[in-house]
C-alpha cells in the first residue's frame, strides 16, 4: 500500500504572523478555517510540493518553534536561497557538511559554500519561521537509485 506524506503540522504562537510569513515566501494559502473559539486551521503549500503545512490554534500541543529539520528539496540551492532572501526571509549562507554525508543537527559540521563537487544531496541552506521552526533547503539534482 502506498503511503504518502500529506501534511506536516507546525506549532506556532501567532497564527496570522505565521500565515503572512509563509505567504510572503510564495507559499499557496489553501485554507484558513476559523472553526470555533480556540480552534483555527490554516493550510499552506510550498510551490511544487505535494505536502502541505498546517498550523493554527488547537492543532498542536507542541511548543511553538519546536519543529526542526523540515527539508525543502530544490534543484539549485543558491537560486532558492536568493529567492527566499528577496522575499524577506533570513536564510543562512549555503553550506555543506564536513562529513559529506548529511546535514548534522544544529550548526555542527557546517562548512561554508556548496559541496565542492556539487554532489546531489550535499549542499544546504537553512532558515526559520518567526517562531523558530527550522527549515533546510537541500539541493538534489540527481536522485539516488530507487527514488
Amino acid at each position: 500500500m502506498d503511503m504518502k506524506l500529506e501534511v506536516v503540522v507546525l506549532p506556532v504562537s501567532d497564527v496570522d504572523r505565521a500565515r503572512d510569513f509563509y505567504q510572503k515566501l510564495g507559499w499557496r494559502l489553501d485554507a484558513d478555517f476559523p472553526v470555533t473559539e480556540g480552534y483555527r486551521v490554516v493550510q499552506v503549500t510550498p510551490p511544487g510540493s505535494p505536502t502541505s503545512v498546517i498550523f493554527g490554534t488547537g492543532v498542536s500541543t507542541a511548543a511553538p518553534g519546536s519543529t526542526q529539520g523540515l527539508y525543502l528539496v530544490v534543484t539549485d540551492v543558491e537560486a532558492a536561497r536568493a529567492e527566499l532572501v528577496a522575499r524577506g526571509a533570513e536564510v543562512s549562507e549555503v553550506f555543506h557538511d564536513a562529513t559529506g554525508v548529511f546535514n548534522q543537527a544544529g550548526e555542527d559540521g557546517r562548512v561554508p559554500g556548496p559541496d565542492p563537487e556539487r554532489r546531489s544531496y550535499s549542499s544546504f541552506a537553512s532558515f526559520q519561521d518567526p517562531d523558530g521552526n527550522g527549515w533546510v533547503l537541500q539541493e538534489i539534482t540527481e536522485r539516488l537509485p530507487g527514488r
